[in-house]
């Protein structure tokens, strides 16, 4: 740099014409670098010089655009992108007091310290930023522009209100959409601008205003960075914005850049508030008229002269002090967040084998992320590209060609709503940005060409949705029927409440208008089309809001019904298979067929992934293409009864399923129970819920049974509710009460290892998996078919151990009070031990004795002596009052056969008496399948060995005993008396 070279820094507010002061000092050398803050304003300016000196000379340098012809000499950049080392004669920074700003601030500062002309340099920005730089840059010469006109404060009016030659600024996409459809409404159109926009579509929304087929513009804070339009009024429509990490007012310095944009050259102009944005305090007016503002007292910085040895190495350099009391180091940024989270995954780290690697590395982590998408898939995407960089990819060190090509032509679709089209274009500038980067791609041209001309046609398309959306050249429909254009205005709350001038007049309810009742027929049809002409954009506002919410703010009712937070916004109906329910959605017809169907596909989105998740196991075993035959149909019977069926409906394909069926149907979880034929995952509360849902919709009822409160081990069991309700919520109906299927089946496995001939009481395992009193589980087991008996009996109490001679230690301590007796209370007097026994009454305890009694089906009436039954025949179904050998078994594996079992009995052998305890012994219970320990026994003899005595009938046929019977044993009481 030349020793004499002129460092200035041209300070001053909005409308002072510095940046057309820079352009014209960097013509008048030979060659010039500016560095600008925004694409759309480096491209404006591109325009600019272009006009004035050609193309072939003008190079435009930006994350997205490089259009750098062979002659350049005067390069337009965003300031992230200005070339530092090609000894321009001329440089300029705008908008310099951004070096305070958080995200980019050590960017400009960066600039402020390093970026020098061999001649001239320039810096412009806001008076605050004087002591920072005369404290940073040796040498530096001040100039002070005034304003060409006068900014002066209105106060607050209502958009309807607004001015022609209006700009009014929101800060989000949301607010800005809001906005520009009520503006059309009532003024007939507006323009938007906003900085995701592309340069060429925010030029032509801007050839809208400046042309004047539109009078108003909508834009976000954009327009605060240099944009020359010609505004005469700026109304902010909020005071506080979201900077990436919170929501934040704005400081009046951010607002007096946002409101210099009204007033051009020597028009005055004036700044207010709309909506429900406050007004001003008299501090911050007078600040902003004036164009005083305190300085700025720290600079955000981060290091320039980086490590790149390792990857610890280079991330330990950017994150470096500095001691410099202007200077604060700057907090991580998407770049460094980014690198980190490269550097930790172990295919990338192994790949870093040298400082080439690192920064190629680094290159790539400063990819910016202009989809927005969460960090980790920004990261991945990452990986992705630095893995085709390095060389094991397939594109060689390259981005292949058609991995790209393939990512490209999934956004080349200009069709689409604004969201869609907006969320396209943020994506094809991910791959400009790549297409830029020198040897990062094969055919360089190309694809700046091709991706170039994807975002033109995306921009264009944009453009096209933007006017179509929000300018109406016509005047309000509303306004012209009731010719009331200054008075009749409605406006929508963020409660719902619609009101017209102010007047309530109903409220939207999810995406139903509900009128107030109170109007009269006429006023009521007046009100009705201003409430809906107000509720459009709220209509489209709230299905984009709903469209993107997550799951989890969404439910459904047990009567079948879609709630979004506590607004009904739909219905399940009845689909094409249980498990596949179709929606309904509740809204207006004035909404739109748009809106309609973009709630109902996000309800059937929300209802298939519930579904989904809910019964992934059921949904894997009706894929499972393993499972055939009898295996697979019994697979299908449990899908249509959404995973609970009651086993007695299915005891005939039970008995069909061999083995080999059986274990394939358990590896998916399949349990198959003494009562029911269950997966213990669906028995959860929130499957319950949903079954009772899908069941009742399959099945066509008015009235859903709602499922039981979860946690209940047995609930109140209610005439009136059919059992297979019960079944369905996880409940089997016995006595008073319904248990809990599986606490069921838990009780059936203990009852399996009882004697259910001789009798049993009941153990406090018993009642503690059913969670009953004595008198309560007596109920429970008579609705299972057993039979209590009640007696009492004396309390055992605990026997004192004889007297033992116990040697003692004299020398010993001991403590003569035993440890359950105070030691304040009174030694109490022995009594003689036959007055104690004779005087206490002994303490009795009640317990029941459970027998096998199955209820018969009906009662025979007393009519003498019972007839002789005829012997059943063959394939005669078994009787109701049949013992438990033709009761159904358990989920229960085949008894292994144990040493000492005995092999079959010789033809006339009988065999000796039953051991004693248990049930007997015999090859019933091999028949049975699964009993341990029952088995045959001799008919002719009772418990004591004696013979029995029989009814005078003749003997009945012995019948084939089922196999997969739990209570085989208990067929020896069918000859009892």
């Amino acid at each position: 740099m030349d020793a004499n070279a002129r460092v200035t820094a041209v300070l001053g507010p909005t409308n002072t014409g510095k940046t057309h002061y820079a352009i014209e000092r960097m013509l008048g050398h030979r060659t010039g670098v500016i560095g600008l803050p925004l694409r759309l304003l480096a491209r404006e300016v591109y325009d600019r010089i272009v006009a004035l000196r050609g193309p072939s000379v003008v190079a435009l340098v930006t994350g997205e655009e490089r259009i750098v012809p062979e002659r350049a000499a005067y390069w337009v950049c965003t300031v992230e992108a200005m070339p530092l080392d090609i000894g321009a004669d001329f440089v300029a920074v705008d908008e310099i007091q951004l070096c305070a700003d958080p995200d980019r601030g050590h960017v400009f500062t960066d600039r402020l310290l390093r970026a020098r002309g061999w001649h001239e340099t320039l810096f412009l920005g806001a008076e605050s930023m004087r002591q920072a730089i005369a404290n940073l840059v040796p040498g530096v010469q001040f100039l002070k522009r005034e304003r060409f006109s006068t900014l002066t404060y209105s106060g607050s009016k209502k958009i309807s209100r607004m001015p022609p030659r209006s700009a009014i600024v929101g800060f989000s996409v949301e607010n800005v959409y809001a906005i520009a459809e009520l503006i059309r409404r009532t003024k007939g159109g507006c323009a938007v601008v906003m900085g995701a926009l592309s340069p060429r579509t925010r030029n032509a929304q801007v050839d809208l205003y400046q042309n004047g087929d539109v009078d108003y513009l909508v834009a976000t804070d954009a327009i605060g960075m240099g944009l020359n339009l010609d505004i005469k009024h700026v109304a902010f429509s909020a005071t506080a914005k979201f900077d990436g990490r919170r929501m934040r007012g704005l400081f009046p310095q951010e607002l007096a850049q946002i409101a210099g944009r009204a007033g051009r050259h020597t028009e005055d102009g004036t700044f207010g508030v709309t909506g429900e944005a406050r007004p001003f305090d008299e501090e911050t007016v007078e600040a902003i008229e004036n164009h005083r503002f305190p300085p700025v007292r720290k600079l955000h910085w981060r290091n320039h002269d980086l490590e790149f040895g390792t990857a610890e190495r280079l991330i330990a350099s950017l994150e470096r002090h500095t001691n410099d009391e202007w200077l604060t180091r700057a907090r991580d940024a998407d770049d460094v967040v980014a690198l980190k989270a490269l550097s930790a995954m172990p295919e990338v780290r192994d790949r870093l084998t040298g400082p080439k690697r690192v920064q190629l590395l680094w290159d790539v982590c400063r990819i910016p992320d202009f989809r927005s998408v969460s960090e980790a898939d920004h990261a991945a995407l990452l990986a992705r590209i630095f893995d085709f960089l390095v060389g094991r990819g397939l594109g060689g060190g390259r981005v292949p060609s058609d991995w790209l090509a393939k990512a490209v032509a999934r956004i080349d679709k200009p069709g689409g709503d604004i969201d869609t089209i907006s969320k396209r274009l943020a994506y094809i500038r991910t791959w400009t940005y790549i297409a830029q980067r020198k040897n990062w791609v094969e055919d360089e041209s190309h694809w700046r060409g091709e991706t170039r001309a994807v975002e033109d046609r995306l921009s264009d398309a944009l453009h096209a949705a933007l006017t179509q959306r929000f300018v109406d050249r016509r005047t309000s429909v509303l306004l012209r029927r009731l010719k009331q254009k200054e008075t009749l205005v409605a406006e929508v709350n963020d409660k719902g409440e619609v009101t017209v001038e102010g007047e309530f007049v109903g409220r939207l309810e999810g995406f139903r208008f509900q009128q107030d009742a109170s109007a009269s027929t006429d006023e009521a049809k007046t009100l009705r089309q201003a409430a809906y002409q107000a509720l459009k954009p709220e209509f489209s506002l709230r299905a984009d809001r709903f469209y993107n919410a997550p799951d989890t703010e969404m439910d459904f009712t047990e009567q079948g019904g879609l709630m979004w937070g506590n607004s009904a916004v739909g219905k399940l109906i009845k689909g094409t298979e249980p498990l596949k329910p179709a929606v309904e959605a509740f809204v207006d017809e004035e909404a739109g067929p748009e809106v309609a169907e973009k709630l109902r596909r996000r309800l059937q989105h929300f209802i298939d992934r519930k579904v989904a998740a809910q019964y992934e196991p059921l949904l894997a075993m009706a894929r499972d293409e393993t499972l055939q035959g009898l295996a697979r149909g019994f697979a299908y019977r449990l899908a249509e009864g959404l995973g609970v069926i009651s086993r007695e409906a299915v005891a005939a394909e039970v008995k069909e399923l061999d083995q080999d069926a059986r274990g394939a149907l358990r590896k998916h979880g399949v349990r198959f129970g003494q009562y029911t034929v269950f997966l213990p995952a669906l028995l959860k509360p929130a499957p319950t819920r949903l079954r009772l849902v899908l069941w009742s919709l399959w099945n066509g009822l008015s009235e859903f049974p709602e499922s039981p409160p979860p946690g209940l081990v047995t609930i109140p069991n209610i005439a009136e509710v059919p059992k297979t309700h019960y079944t369905l919520s996880g409940y089997h109906p016995s006595g008073a009460r319904a248990i809990r299927i599986d606490m069921l089946e838990r009780l059936a496995d203990i009852l399996r290892q009882k004697d259910s001939r001789a009798g049993f009481e009941a153990t406090p395992d018993m009642l503690s998996i059913t969670g009953m009193t004595l008198e309560q589980f007596n109920d429970l087991m008579g609705g299972l078919g057993y039979k209590g008996e009640k007696a009492e009996r004396a309390k055992v109490k605990a026997v004192a151990a004889a007297p033992v001679e116990v040697v003692v230690d004299p020398e010993a301590v001991i403590n003569p009070i035993p440890e359950e007796v105070s030691i304040l209370a009174p030694a109490p007097e022995e009594a003689p031990a036959e007055e104690a026994a004779a005087e206490a009454p002994p303490e009795m305890e009640v317990f029941y004795t459970f027998t096998w009694a199955p209820k018969p089906r009906f009662q025979r009436p007393e009519r003498g002596p019972r007839p002789e039954r005829a012997p059943r025949k063959e394939g005669d179904a078994p009787r109701a009052d049949a013992p438990r050998g033709d009761a159904p078994r358990g989920d229960r594996p085949p008894r292994e056969k144990r040493e000492g079992d005995r092999g079959p009995r010789p033809e006339g052998e009988r065999r000796g008496p039953k051991p004693e305890g248990g049930k007997p012994q015999g090859d019933r219970a091999d028949r049975g399948g699964d009993r341990k320990g029952g088995g045959k026994f001799d008919r002719n003899r009772d418990r004591d060995n004696k013979p029995k005595s029989f009814e005078a009938r003749p003997p009945r046929p012995e019948k084939p005993i089922d196999p997969d019977n739990p209570f085989a044993a208990l067929l020896a009481l069918k000859g009892k008396v």
